[in-house]
Parts: structure tokens; sequence; C-alpha cells
């Protein structure tokens, strides 16, 4: 009986401190022409248990504390062991006092390739390169976990962002596309290098007050809340002005632009004069929706 007991305890804590993440994966193959074939399926349920089951941090998560998040695989190409394709990341985290979500994480990482074998194990080091796929996953992962954690404490990213930097640097010698500087403008090492870099320094700080102090807000006061909002955004103008058209900047408006658009389209009235200028500025490739801001 008393062991019996024990196991229940055990299984009671268990299940009140899960993994950080409750993330959807869906791996899609119909570009290769062999969508059905088994492997694909193997691989999708090996990364769902992957991504969900593995311990990403030290600390504890309840249930209603994990992270919700998709991950998106588009299989383009494959041969043998080689695959190539697109990983699209989204991620998003509740507003206080209400039932919403807010998205926080949108990423289309196009420079994907990968080498697997069906039924290969899994397993993330968090200081040595396992191989592509794994710390492309490892990457993003502690890109999730650490925007989720700026938007609820000031800096409160730092040390999901220096993982991912760690795993940008030893990822290097898999010779993969995505590791470098000399990737281009828009690749893994792009951003993590700009988000630690003290030339988007307002990114951060926009992160924590558009969220905790903006979002969280409004449930109390709506105004008030939006005023932040807004108040969060101007932070941009400076960046911008050492950075036109920051791939941080279209990263944030990529996953911000249509709840901006709503949030300032309805509900009490604020001074949107200087917000509507400053978005034109940093976010002109979101015009039309700046347009329908009419409050």
């Amino acid at each position: 009986m008393r062991k019996i007991l024990i196991v229940l305890i055990l299984c009671l804590c268990f299940k009140g401190f899960s993994q950080e993440l409750n993330c959807n994966v869906v791996v899609n193959a119909e570009q290769t022409g062999n969508e059905n074939f088994p492997i694909f399926k193997t691989l999708e349920k090996q990364l769902i248990e992957f991504v969900n089951n593995t311990k990403w941090t030290k600390k504890t998560f309840k249930d209603q504390e994990r992270i919700n998040c998709n991950m998106f695989l588009n299989i383009t190409n494959y041969s043998g062991e080689s695959f190539q394709g697109t990983l699209q990341i989204q991620s998003s985290r509740p507003i206080y006092g209400s039932s919403f979500s807010t998205p926080i994480y949108n990423f289309n990482d196009k420079d994907f390739s990968f080498r697997y074998l069906e039924f290969q194990n899994l397993i993330y080091n968090p200081t040595q390169f396992e191989s592509n796929l794994i710390s492309v996953l490892a990457f993003h992962i502690n890109m999730i976990l650490g925007l989720d954690a700026d938007s609820f404490a000031d800096k409160g990213g730092d040390e999901y962002f220096k993982q991912a930097q760690v795993i940008t640097n030893y990822s290097q010698q898999g010779n993969f596309q995505g590791w470098k500087l000399e990737d281009g403008l828009q690749s893994r090492f792009a951003l993590i290098d700009n988000i630690l870099s003290p030339t988007f320094k307002e990114f951060r700080q926009v992160m924590y007050d558009y969220h905790r102090n903006g979002l969280d807000e409004m449930s109390d006061n709506v105004k008030a809340g939006k005023t932040e909002v807004a108040t969060a955004i101007e932070k941009f103008k400076a960046m911008n002005s050492r950075r036109p058209n920051s791939f941080l900047l279209r990263t944030f408006f990529d996953a911000k632009a249509e709840e901006i658009e709503q949030i300032f389209s309805d509900g009490p009235q604020v001074n949107i004069v200087s917000l509507k200028e400053t978005l034109q500025k940093v976010a002109p490739m979101h015009t039309s929706k700046w347009q329908n801001i009419k409050l």
C-alpha cells in the first residue's frame, strides 16, 4: 500500500510540473510527391516527442504555464538521408486577465537542410553539435523561450538568447546554411546577433513594454493599456534611425501587424497621429494595415 501511495504522489508531481512547451509539429511532404511514405510520419512523431518531452531549461513549468507554439516543416526535396525544406515557427503567450493570446515569435527558416535516418535517436546536447536537425530546432526553441521571457520581465530572456548563440557557434562546424555571418541578413546567425547587439537594444525593451505594461494592463484599463502599447512602438524610431528596415523590425511586425491594427481600430480612443507616422516609417511593408487605423 505504501509503495502504491509513493507511485501516485510521484505521478501527481510529474503531472504538476511539465516540460516547457506545448508544441504542435507538422511535417508536410506534398512537394516531394511521396507524402505518404512512412518515414515522414515517423519523423513527425519523433519531432513531436523530441520538442515536447525534452527538458529545455532548469525551471519547472506547470501545465498551464507551458508555451503554446507551432512548427510546420515543409519538406521540398529528399534523397536517401538528406532532406531539404523550410521551417515555419510560431509561438504565443496569454494576455493577462483575458481569454486571448498574443503572437510572440513568427519566423520562416528557409535555410533548412538536414540528415535523418528513420528511428534515429534525437538527443539534445546544449554544449555539443549532434545534428543540424537538432541544432535548428533547439535554436528556435531557445528563441521562443527567450522572447516569451522578455515579454514578462525586462531582459528576462538573457539565458535563452545566450544559449541560442552557443548553439549558433557550435553548429557552424556542420557546414549547413544559416549559422554564419556570410549566410545573409535573414539567417539564424543574423537573428541572434541582432537581438544581442546594442545597435538594436530597443527591440527587447519594446517586447517587455508592449506586453507587460501594455497588453497585460488592458484588462484593468483598456485606454491606458493601448497608450502603453503605442508608447512602446514609438521606441522603435530610435532603432530604425540607426538601421532602417532592419531584420528585427520585420520579424516583430510579421508577428504583430494584424494585432496592432485590431488594437487601434476599436475600443476607447487614444492619440494615434504620432503612432501612425511611426508605423509608416518603421514598418512600411504593412501600410495597408496602418491605413485601417482610423480612431
